[in-house]
């Protein structure tokens, strides 16, 4: 088995396959519809396994959920409410001043952060998609909303100590937790005040985030429906606390209320409520793997070991179509076109949801302040 990421490991993702090795991907696949499809050929034409990394199918908190929703505990899902707090400084740090700050170097937010989640929706709701709808935009993190004063880097701007997005304030801290590597070990190899200090005045992570570059949104909302009418609604926001994600689901029977450490239960039988306190497994950022890293690996190796089905090969898939599916909607709200947005894994899916077509709506206008588009997925004739 082999575990590959990013656009320079198509060509050995694609030899691998052909050489029978079983294929376990990093998002994204390819950052090229052509290149998605090489890929996806090279496993179907070789018969192995291919699967992308969702890990948050694999936390003990995911397992406890999906077990009570399989096993009827609130009877049948009807709609449900997630929210992925991205927090203030993470977004700051990762898509304001750092790598996933423009979708063409990297991707868009949603592909970048967010096709977590909406994996983990389908995986929760067991059913396929069927419409989908998208609106959000670049808000804060621009130059029209550049504080009165404020400098192009933080060390030297007057208004630096009244700013959440301050530096200084997020990076200086690490200091004090020895044991935690990132995200300060992104900033600067020197790990001392000095280091720092240095690294926010020469580098990138000490940028005014007001004056950088980015173009990746800030807040997104994407609604969902499921077949037989199930919905979910999906917000990623940059403005909150770096947290775990939280849930609600609706079922006929009961309710489920969920925060990545407890499962509260709320049963429309008795009125009663049930606590379930679960292990999270980690922290809530991606620098711990979310807490799923082991069960990925253990449900890999235990499908390897009795042999890829059509089923398995399907594993993983869904999310990123989604993700670009939602990315699309959402394009009535840019002024510009998004070159590489709608590639990443976009021809990856003949293996995930029923092959499906998008029509866009929705004008052009400032982004963070127009109109927003809507898609709707048909399913097309095998």
């Amino acid at each position: 088995m082999i575990a590959t990421q990013d656009a320079d490991h198509v060509e050995p993702a694609v030899a691998l396959a052909r050489q029978g090795y079983h294929l376990l991907l990093e998002k994204p696949m390819a950052t090229s519809e052509a290149d998605c499809e090489r890929i996806v050929d090279a496993a179907e034409g070789a018969g192995v396994l291919l699967a992308v990394c969702h890990v948050l199918r694999y936390t003990p908190y995911s397992r406890r959920l999906k077990a009570l929703v399989d096993g009827g505990r609130i009877g049948d899902v009807v709609s449900v409410e997630h929210l992925e707090p991205v927090g203030w400084w993470h977004q700051a740090h990762s898509y304001v001043r750092g790598n996933w700050r423009r979708e063409d170097t990297s991707t868009f937010m949603l592909m970048a952060k967010s096709c977590h989640d909406l994996d983990w929706l389908t995986h929760l709701i067991g059913r396929p998609v069927e419409r989908v709808s998208s609106f959000g935009g670049l808000y804060e993190f621009r130059a029209e909303r550049r504080p009165v004063g404020a400098a192009d880097r933080c060390l030297d701007c007057a208004v630096e100590a009244s700013c959440p997005y301050s530096a200084p304030r997020i990076y200086l801290p690490s200091l004090k937790e020895p044991d935690r590597v990132w995200p300060l070990s992104v900033v600067t190899a020197e790990r001392s005040e000095e280091g720092v200090l240095a690294a926010s005045r020469e580098g990138p992570y000490g940028r005014c985030v007001y004056a950088c570059d980015n173009d990746v949104v800030d807040h997104q909302v994407v609604s969902l429906e499921y077949r037989g009418g199930v919905t979910a609604s999906f917000t990623m926001t940059a403005f909150t606390p770096s947290d775990f994600r939280r849930t609600r689901v609706f079922g006929t029977r009961g309710s489920i209320e969920g925060d990545g450490r407890s499962i509260t239960v709320h049963d429309f039988v008795d009125g009663g409520s049930e606590v379930i306190e679960v292990e999270s497994g980690a922290g809530a950022t991606a620098d711990d793997g979310h807490g799923g890293e082991c069960g990925r690996w253990e449900w890999f190796s235990r499908v390897t070991r009795r042999g890829s089905s059509r089923g398995d090969v399907r594993h993983g898939f869904g999310g990123a179509l989604l993700s670009s599916v939602a990315c699309r909607a959402n394009w009535g709200n840019r002024s510009r076109t998004a070159t590489t947005a709608m590639t990443a894994m976009a021809a990856m899916t003949p293996w995930s949801l029923p092959r499906a077509v998008a029509s866009v709506a929705g004008g052009a206008s400032r982004p963070g302040r127009g109109r927003s588009g809507g898609v709707r997925v048909r399913r097309l004739p095998r």
